[in-house]
């Protein structure tokens, strides 16, 4: 059966379209319907071909290289909602759509790269265009400004019915939002469509595989497809075809020549349709606009990208750079101490974000009614320019290819549609042989059902992924299937540990240390050893110990879990172990890396207890000068398991006698004053040995962290606080810091090629001079020319009010936006020892030896320590087994990282739901053009304050000053002759309230109208 025309609709009516009076427009409806049928049809199916085959590499006309601009790279959103290309075509499509819809008995699709002559294309484009109207959200579970949509596939798998909504409720919407859209429309489709288009229209398209649909669809089933499409700039209404991938040669030809860049795909949370991949020489990332110039890649694929034509980079402007997260992703911090169960790392460093600082844009008024995320329009002149590109390879898909999300029931299908709850992951078709059997019969019952759906294949001529349900999670806005959803789709294996693993455990219960053990190592097991932990704590991982010296110096020990003795390299118990590489700690349960039998007993360094530890122990002087360092395998005994809590009150009453019912139970080999002593001698060298690291350069941008507390029945957060970082936090930090880097400098030595160190690149230079200019004409005196000034700089010259540490706190997370991550890597993989050093800690070698019970590299670390000190086998893997080794458990601790923000994000919503709505101080951290984000004081949380969201603001004016933006906000009042002015910069102290969303798990902040109104 020959396949029905295919058109596509100009950006830019003919004069006075669109104002043609009724009868006209009946009128080009009815000459539309004579030329999709008969002689005239065929003889545009023949013309289109010939041209295809006899021009496939002449140029065409500018209006026709114009349409192909998705081939360009410059597609959107195979899932969104889109605009018209202008006022006039808005018109005239809203005028013809129902005619057309009525007369039309063919699915309409586009065909790229093929051309048509331009007389020909005029005589039909009056009526091409089909009607826009914006899909409405199927869960209300996204941000306000992303519109969760998809124009369909045009095979026969997307025709008619693949989404159901209601048309008179659709285009009610569009009626109230139509003049918001008019503005961002222009704009959008001037970048992205050229100047001007017209239809094309053809035959039959040139790529096999796509199918035109052969049954016809009904007028109802039409308007539906149009309404749910979004359609916007004549593209939504089309099927998006996906480029085929470049070979593998080809690839690597082309990144050896340099005209490719690889890098990491990371796709804005906030604004699904914009992605980035960091530029190898350190510059602003490179720019993937919509889902077409993605290519299939998901967020955390490393991907390889061809930069597109200077003409179609984009101008950049205020939100343009907003990068995800991450993921986002809220800025890591790294290689400090908090043992809360976050790694070294999580106190100083940023992920790789563009700070949105850029050239100076002109004033811009919105009214509110207008307002939604659109670039601020200026002169080419003043604004920079970003290059874009399009993913041509996907090296490694490193995103799990797993989601959680809702069904959506599809009449007359034989599968159903799957929508994720991350909108960065596309709609996917599931069999109806997945689903639950009587959803056919009653899918309404599982409209807040969340399931889980593994993708298994993405077409290049589809629109939608096609993948399996994996699993019922159960109802949205519940802990434990939300929990569920969010491990599944970060790939975190929560299943009990099979009995093959298990039966590498010590069998014969309970079990002691073998006598032949005990002589291979020192016996420490009379020595005062204590631990500080949290509170909840139960994998006890490391311990301290502190006794003076007849010279006046200090003996102090750090003591480790032998983790490595029980984890034999090699067994199955060692492969399960690497491949979690890493515990993950939610807020109310730990996804333990080892059995629990090792995590919480044989491992653990649990008080009275007989344990295998590995030690370094120092001989330092009351300054903290390291006189002498011993490595060894070691047995303790430790006499108290001590919180941070107890040690912040000895610390804090040092005169104080403590009694027996204060503190936990202790060894009566050791008296509670020789422990206080110990921890004073301890806090006192920690001080030293602090001051000396930061005046030697080192740098901290610690960030708040929430902490809950829960029902110990149901877990569910029965209150919320900032986590207090205290004295006694920084006791154990910095022994912990010290034993780290004595641990690297030894397995270095030993083992140039094959040690497992953990580096930290100094900030991009780029983003370090925006960001100092923006401090500058901020009137901040930040010196950010090395680490040490920068830390310097944000805990000296911020005031001493009470809200100096608010200000830290909004330029820590700004500073962290500059940073690079931290990451594990191989020495011999690494060929330049310079590139090994920590620019946060600001030593030349640091590497993980202090928690082997959570991460995987410290049991690799302690392996080499072993074997560097003759008490352990020689390690058997290679170069390249642990370059490899490192990049994984990498990618495992950024999913970790992630899996812990988001787990607390779903408990605060849930707090936020039961205990809401809250009141609370907030400090603007970042303005864009219609939003700005802001740091809620009193729970450190960060959220984006909408301004198209606020009742009874009038007018929106948006500037920037060179680099520091600014918002004026116009409110009503109650005399509609006056109007109130609020003024939004950085820095600027508001009162928000924090409130339930209509969707699960979901909260809003609204801005607070001044008290003046």
């Amino acid at each position: 059966m020959a396949s029905s025309p295919k058109v596509r609709r100009t950006t830019k009516p003919r004069d006075g379209v669109q104002n043609l009076p009724r009868f006209q427009k009946d009128a080009y409806a009815r000459l539309l319907n004579q030329h999709q049928k008969g002689k005239f049809r065929s003889y545009l199916q023949e013309l289109a071909k010939q041209q295809v085959e006899e021009n496939t590499s002449t140029s065409v006309s500018r209006s026709v290289n114009v349409v192909n601009g998705r081939k360009k790279g410059n597609s959107d959103s195979s899932y969104s909602i889109e605009s018209l290309s202008s006022h006039q075509n808005r018109h005239m499509a809203d005028a013809y759509i129902s005619l057309y819809t009525d007369k039309t008995s063919h699915q309409v699709t586009c065909t790229e790269n093929q051309g048509m002559k331009h007389g020909m294309l005029e005589e039909l484009h009056k009526a091409a265009a089909p009607k826009k109207v914006p899909s409405k959200q199927q869960h209300k579970r996204s941000e306000k400004d992303i519109k969760v949509c998809s124009s369909l596939v045009g095979s026969e798998e997307g025709d008619s019915q693949q989404l159901s909504c209601s048309c008179g409720e659709e285009q009610a919407k569009n009626k109230s939002k139509k003049k918001r859209s008019e503005r961002k429309s222009e704009k959008k489709d001037k970048e992205a469509c050229g100047p001007e288009a017209v239809p094309i229209i053809a035959g039959k398209s040139p790529n096999k595989n796509i199918r035109a649909p052969h049954t016809k669809a009904p007028k109802e089933s039409l308007l539906q497809n149009n309404n749910e499409k979004g359609t916007k700039g004549g593209r939504g209404s089309w099927k998006q075809q996906f480029e085929q991938y470049m070979s593998t040669e080809d690839v690597f030809a082309g990144l050896k020549r340099g005209e490719l860049i690889q890098g990491v795909l990371r796709i804005n949370p906030k604004k699904y349709k914009e992605a980035f991949v960091p530029s190898p020489d350190g510059s602003a990332d490179i720019f993937l606009d919509g889902v077409a110039a993605r290519n299939r890649a998901l967020n955390g694929d490393i991907v390889v990208v061809k930069v597109l034509p200077p003409e179609q980079w984009k101008a950049v402007n205020g939100d343009v750079n907003e990068s995800t997260s991450a993921n986002q992703m809220a800025p890591e911090a790294p290689d400090v101490i908090v043992k809360d169960h976050y790694n070294e790392d999580d106190e100083v460093i940023g992920k790789m974000k563009n700070v949105s600082l850029h050239d100076k844009a002109p004033t811009t008024t919105q009214p509110v009614k207008h307002a939604s995320a659109f670039n601020i329009s200026g002169s080419s002149s003043e604004r920079a320019m970003q290059r874009t590109g399009k993913v041509v390879f996907i090296i490694e898909q490193k995103h799990s290819r797993a989601a959680s999300g809702f069904l959506k029931f599809l009449p007359n299908k034989n599968f159903a549609l799957f929508s994720p709850v991350d909108h960065r992951i596309p709609r996917v078709n599931v069999p109806l042989a997945d689903c639950p059997a009587d959803f056919i019969s009653r899918p309404g019952d599982y409209e807040n059902t969340l399931f889980i759906c593994r993708i298994t294949h993405w077409p290049a001529d589809s629109n939608f992924a096609e993948g399996q349900l994996a699993k019922t999670l159960g109802q949205a806005g519940e802990i434990e299937p939300e929990t569920e959803g969010i491990m599944t789709e970060y790939d975190v294996d929560f299943s009990e540990f099979s009995e093959e693993v298990l039966n590498c455990l010590p069998q014969n219960l309970p079990w002691s240390i073998p006598a032949h053990e005990l002589c291979r190592r020192k016996d420490l097991r009379k020595e005062c050893v204590f631990t500080i932990d949290p509170a909840t704590a139960r994998d006890l991982d490391d311990a301290l110990s502190c006794k003076q010296l007849s010279d006046g110096n200090f003996e102090v020990g750090v003591h480790i879990a032998d983790v490595s003795y029980f984890v034999e390299e090699g067994n199955v118990l060692d492969q399960i172990a690497g491949k979690r590489a890493t515990s993950v700690y939610l807020v109310q349960k730990v996804i333990p890396m080892l059995p629990r039998l090792l995590c919480e007993e044989l491992c653990s360094l649990n008080p009275l207890t007989d344990r295998l530890t590995f030690s370094v122990i120092w001989k330092l002087s009351p300054e903290g000068k390291i006189l002498s360092e011993w490595f060894g395998r070691t047995v303790i005994c430790s006499c108290i398991k001590m919180s941070y809590g107890h040690a912040q009150s000895m610390i804090e009453a040092p005169d104080k006698h403590f009694s027996a019912e204060e503190l936990p139970p202790c060894s009566p080999d050791h008296s509670i004053h020789e422990i206080q002593e110990a921890i004073l001698n301890l806090n006192n060298i920690a001080k030293q040995l602090r001051a000396q690291r930061f005046e030697g350069g080192a740098l901290q941008l610690t960030q708040l962290k929430l902490s809950f507390t829960l029902d110990k029945e149901s877990s569910m957060p029965q209150g919320c606080y900032v986590y207090q970082y205290q004295d006694s936090n920084k006791l154990v930090e910095e022994f912990m810091l010290l034993a780290n880097m004595a641990a690297a400098h030894q397995i270095y030595r030993t083992y140039p090629e094959l040690a497992i160190l953990r580096r930290h690149p100094p900030p991009q230079s780029k983003m370090v001079d925006d960001l100092q200019e923006f401090c500058d004409q901020m009137g901040l005196d930040i010196d950010f020319s090395t680490s040490g000034g920068l830390h310097r700089s944000l805990n000296e010259d911020l005031g001493n009010d009470k809200y100096a540490a608010a200000r830290k706190e909004v330029l820590t997370h700004m500073c962290s936006r500059a940073m690079q991550m931290a990451s594990y890597f191989c020495t011999g993989a690494l060929k330049d020892e310079n590139s090994f050093s920590h620019y946060a800690l600001n030593v030349p070698l640091y590497t993980h030896f202090t928690s082997p019970i959570r991460r995987y590299v410290d049991v690799i670390v302690h392996r080499l320590l072993a074997a560097s000190l003759n008490c352990g086998p020689q390690l058997s893997l290679s170069v390249e087994e642990v370059h490899k080794l490192a990049s994984y458990c990498n990618d495992r601790k950024t999913a970790s990282k992630r899996v812990q923000e988001l787990s607390s994000e779903l408990f605060f919503a849930l707090f936020v739901k039961e205990c809401g709505p809250l009141d609370s101080e907030a400090m603007v951290m970042g303005v864009l053009d219609q939003s700005f984000d802001v740091l809620v004081l009193r729970y450190g949380v960060q959220k984006r304050i909408y301004c198209n969201s606020l009742e009874g603001l009038k007018a929106v004016h948006f500037c920037k000053v060179g680099k520091r933006p600014e918002m004026t906000l116009v409110w009503e009042t109650g005399d509609h002759s006056k109007e109130s002015i609020q003024q939004i910069s950085i820095f600027t102290l508001l009162n928000v309230q924090l409130m339930a969303d209509g969707a699960p798990m979901k909260y809003s902040v609204v801005l607070k109208r001044p008290s003046a109104l």
